[in-house]
């Protein structure tokens, strides 16, 4: 088919929904299951749910939206390992013989969890006053660990752009906490 074929079929939402969001949701997946199959599964599912919901075609921010259903996902997979009786947790033989098991306890004190719990809100507080573009990319590679090449395809933009988000909200944070966050 030329271009301008009036015989040609407009892309399938789907094969476009595909291409722009398989391989960030995989990379999302990948970092929390561990199981490429199961990322595979999940990844399918969580484009199948958009395709399927009233308002995506409508979606101002379909990252956004897509990101939320796979959140949502995961959720939903954690409560029935859960009522299964596999909450996901390593056993303590296992632990014990791989040498974690004192980091394991030692680490996760409710002190530390909560200090990690404020500073996490405070730094989130802090992004959301840049736009929300260049706290959503800041968020996906610093804490999402997604690589710069997958999230500018993600948005549609040049790597290069991702990375001066990334710079712009890295100085932002160390402006607003020069030294303050250390401090506690």
């Amino acid at each position: 088919m030329r271009i301008g074929d009036p015989n040609e079929h407009p892309p399938h939402p789907h094969s476009e929904l595909h291409a722009r969001f398989h391989a960030p949701l995989m990379s999302f997946f990948l970092r929390r299951v561990r199981i490429r199959a199961e990322a595979e599964d999940l990844t399918q599912e969580v484009l199948l749910r958009a395709l399927r919901a009233e308002g995506f075609q409508r979606a101002d921010h379909a990252d956004a939206f897509i990101f939320k259903i796979a959140i949502n996902l995961l959720r939903d997979r954690q409560r029935q390992e859960f009522r299964r009786g596999n909450p996901g947790f390593i056993p303590l033989e296992e632990a014990e013989a791989s040498g974690t098991a004192g980091a394991l306890v030692e680490d996760l004190s409710p002190e530390r969890v909560l200090l990690s719990r404020d500073s996490l809100s405070e730094v989130l507080r802090a992004l959301d006053e840049l736009g929300e573009l260049t706290r959503n990319i800041f968020i996906l590679f610093r804490l999402e660990n997604m690589k710069q090449k997958d999230i500018a395809a993600l948005y549609g933009i040049g790597q290069s752009t991702v990375e001066k988000h990334v710079m712009k909200a890295t100085l932002h944070l160390a402006v607003r906490y020069d030294g303050k966050m250390g401090d506690r």
